[in-house]
Parts: C-alpha cells; sequence; structure tokens
C-alpha cells in the first residue's frame, strides 16, 4: 500500500498519520511523552526522548511490508527551537515558550532595537516573550554564552523533525513566520537585529518550494520541510475552497486567520492581540487571538454552583434569544488580562445572580464571548472576506455559531468538523492533488 507519513508533534500528545492516496487515514499512533526540565528547573519537551520516539517509529515504517512510503512530512508547535553543534548534535535543552524572559534581558534587547511597539509593527509580533523564539536566541547568546558558542545550527522544532527523518537541514517560512520576532514584515526579509547579532549564520537556507527528493535506502521518497502546526491546519481549507474565508480555530485558545490579507498590522490591531503569521510562499496571514475556552470553562464553573446544576449543563443548548432580550448586564472576562481585543484589567465582575436560570446565564455568556470574538474578527478584515469557518470544539456548540451567524448575515458561515486537520494539511502540501474535496463534516449555520 503506498502511503504517505506525517509526524504531527504537539506540546501534549506525538503523533504519526498514514494517509493513503486518497488521503484516508491508515493508521494512527499516538503518545504522551513525560517532560523534563531546563537548567533553571522550568518544564519543557524532553528532547532525547523525543528524539528517540520519532527515529525509532519511522524505522519502523520503513521497514514495514505493508507499506511503501511515498512521501513524508511533519508539523509541530512553534516559538521552539533545537540547536545542534559542528557534530550535528543537540546541545543544551528545547527550552519551553511558555518560560518567563527575564525583564533585564527584555530591556536590553528593545534599547538596542526599539521599543516593543515599534519592533511589534515591524515583526508582527507582540511582545510574547519566550513565545518570540528568535528572543530564545538573543537571551542564550548573553545568558548563556558557553552554550552559544556551541550552536552551530538552530532549527524550529517542525525542521528539527524533517532533519531526524531526512537528514537535511533547511528554514521554512511558516515556522519563520509564527511571532518569532525574526522576520520583518515590512521588509520581508529578516530583520536587522538577526543580522547584526551575528545570527543569521545559524539558520539554514530558507526553502519556500513544498518538497524535495529524500534518498531512504533502498528507496527514494518526498520529503516535505516541516510546518508549523497552526499554518498546516489552514491548508485543507486553502486547497479546498476558492472563495475568501476566515478560519475560527476554537478550544483553549480562540485563534482567527485571514489569509486573504497580508497588510502590515497596525499599533492598535497589535494592542488588541493581533499578530502576523506566514504563509507556506512567504506571504502574510493576519490572525488574532482570544482566551475563549479557558474564559468560557472558567465562567461555566460560576454558573453550574450557583445555579446548582451538573457542570456540562450547557452542552444540549440551542440559542435562545428570548432568554436574554432586554437584559443589559456586562460582561467582564476574568482571565483575559494581557490578552484579546481588551487586554486591560476588567474593570468589574460579571453579575451571574441577575439571570433567572442557568440556561439564561449561559446565552448571556455566549453573548458576551462572542461580542469580543466580533471584535477580533473585526481586527482582521472580516468584512473583507466571504465565508466564515468554525474549527474546534466550539464549531458543535449552537448558541455560539448561530451567534456568530446573527452578527455576520451576509457571511457564508459553516460549522467544520475535520479530524487530523493540522497532519492533513501536512500531506497536502507535499503532493499537491490537483482536485480535493474537503474530507470532514461541513454544515452551514442557519438561524
Amino acid at each position: 500500500m503506498n502511503i504517505t507519513v506525517v509526524f504531527d508533534i504537539g506540546r501534549t500528545n506525538k503523533k504519526y498519520i498514514l494517509f493513503d492516496d486518497n488521503f484516508k487515514v491508515v493508521e494512527e499512533v499516538s503518545e504522551s511523552l513525560p517532560e523534563t526540565t531546563d537548567e533553571d528547573g522550568f518544564p519543557t519537551e524532553d528532547l532525547n526522548l523525543l528524539t528517540e520516539w520519532v527515529t525509532s517509529h519511522w524505522q519502523k515504517i520503513l521497514e514495514n511490508p505493508n507499506f511503501n512510503v511515498r512521501a513524508v512530512n511533519a508539523t509541530a508547535y512553534g516559538a521552539s527551537f533545537v540547536h545542534l553543534n559542528e557534530s550535528h548534535r543537540t546541545v543544551g535543552p528545547l527550552y519551553s515558550y511558555l518560560k518567563p524572559f527575564p525583564e533585564e534581558y527584555s530591556e536590553q534587547f528593545h534599547r538596542a532595537y526599539g521599543s516593543p511597539e515599534e519592533f511589534a509593527l515591524q515583526t508582527g509580533s507582540p511582545n510574547l516573550g519566550f513565545l518570540n523564539s528568535g528572543k530564545q536566541l538573543y537571551w542564550i547568546k548573553y545568558a548563556r554564552p558557553k552554550l552559544f558558542r556551541q550552536i552551530h545550527t538552530s532549527l524550529h522544532l517542525p525542521q528539527y523533525i524533517i532533519y531526524l527523518l531526512t537528514g537535511r537541514k533547511v528554514t521554512e517560512y511558516t515556522s519563520l513566520g509564527c511571532h518569532t520576532g525574526l522576520w520583518n514584515f515590512e521588509m520581508m526579509d529578516y530583520h536587522p537585529w538577526v543580522k547584526k547579532e551575528g545570527l543569521l549564520k545559524l539558520f539554514p537556507p530558507t526553502i519556500a518550494a513544498s518538497s524535495f527528493i529524500s534518498r531512504q535506502n533502498p528507496q527514494m521518497l518526498q520529503s516535505g520541510f516541516g510546518l508549523h502546526d497552526s499554518s498546516s491546519a489552514l491548508l485543507p481549507y486553502k486547497i479546498s475552497f476558492k472563495e475568501s474565508f476566515i478560519l475560527v480555530s476554537t478550544g483553549t485558545w480562540c485563534i482567527n486567520f485571514n489569509p486573504f490579507n497580508a497588510r502590515p498590522l497596525s499599533t492598535a490591531q497589535l494592542a488588541s492581540d493581533c499578530l502576523h503569521y506566514m504563509s507556506t510562499e512567504g506571504s502574510g496571514v493576519k490572525a488574532s487571538r482570544l482566551f475563549l475556552g479557558r474564559e468560557h470553562d472558567t465562567q461555566v464553573s460560576r454558573i453550574a454552583e450557583y445555579f446548582g446544576v451538573a457542570p456540562d449543563f450547557y452542552t444540549h443548548l440551542d440559542y435562545l434569544p428570548d432568554l436574554i432580550s432586554g437584559e443589559d448586564i456586562p460582561f467582564y472576562p476574568m482571565t483575559m488580562e494581557g490578552n484579546g481585543p481588551r487586554p486591560g484589567k476588567p474593570e468589574g465582575v460579571w453579575d451571574i445572580t441577575r439571570y433567572p436560570s442557568a440556561e439564561a446565564a449561559y446565552q448571556g455568556l455566549m453573548k458576551g464571548l462572542t461580542e469580543l470574538l466580533f471584535i477580533s474578527l473585526d481586527l482582521i478584515g472580516v468584512n473583507e472576506v466571504e465565508s466564515i469557518y468554525l474549527d474546534g470544539g466550539f464549531a458543535r456548540n449552537q448558541v455560539f455559531t448561530k451567534m456568530i451567524a446573527k452578527n455576520y448575515p451576509k457571511h457564508k458561515v459553516y460549522s467544520t468538523k475535520l479530524p487530523q486537520a493540522t497532519a492533513l494539511g501536512a500531506a497536502l502540501h507535499i503532493t499537491r492533488p490537483q482536485t480535493f474535496n474537503f474530507p470532514g463534516e461541513i454544515t452551514k449555520v442557519e438561524l
């Protein structure tokens, strides 16, 4: 059987997925690997364990007589560097993007290269500490100089996985452009600070092609260059649908992508938690973020406790606007300080005692959350696109989806369910089918 292999490396689950020629899943293996700690005791990916997991499974796949591997690609979470020495061995830990960035080095960096606001305008990267992966290298240079002197090559995690699979070292646009602080979206080149700090020599050539030929004795196969996970999940939509759209990817974070808007971000957009990603071809993808899932779960716990109902009481509720018609109860989020379209400290507490029932309070909660989402969508040009695709857990929430459809009556709003979207995007990117029908569930949201 001919197969395409995709290694999909998430923070929690490590997976490989085998697709047949029709992009149907033939086999899926998922495993959660224990973390380790860096030299400061901060939890992070166990790089040695991850390396062994990838290489051992890859060898077993290649040796399986039932499979003829035609192509391979990888996708992984961003903002994470793996460093290699001159002997091509890893040096240092894979520092977690959640690790706090020391204030002294942040101040030192911005004294040299402009204020956080100015720098963010140029790079499309809000000041996010270690989530700006370029600043990880800056920090290593000054805080860990002995380690820095050992580094010969730095690879973002998706490209490190490709290196393990094929032995080829590359840099790739979707990883380079995901809030790294490395790329200047005004110049469409590395930011000057990268060259001034002598970091450019650490990065392999940037590749815009979709694949190369890899020799895996005794066979030859097609390999991708690795993709940032969020950018990879966009590809099945871009390949399947020709009209312009925004993808609303929901979960703990709600991340909204407009792949049809590459204009530089404004100061106001950056202050409202907008950022730039890059497409596989190197063009900008405008995005915005909202801590929607975490806020939802926090407020649902309050509602369930106050009204004495089960924590999952809301799961089968429909959109019932009559329950909140005439109500004017201000919504104040609890978990969104520092992020979202209104990142300032909330000025009050949402008063759930003014609702007559848990059902009414839930309608009010979703009204408050979607109104924040509408601001985020407007910021990235929702009125310039034709359709809105809703993906993730909230795409099955009738209250959520119908509130969006009601607010955007001129748009086509779709609820989608596409398992393995991230891995599928990586598989599609290397094989580039001429025709492709969206393989998941898709439902037009009707009021």
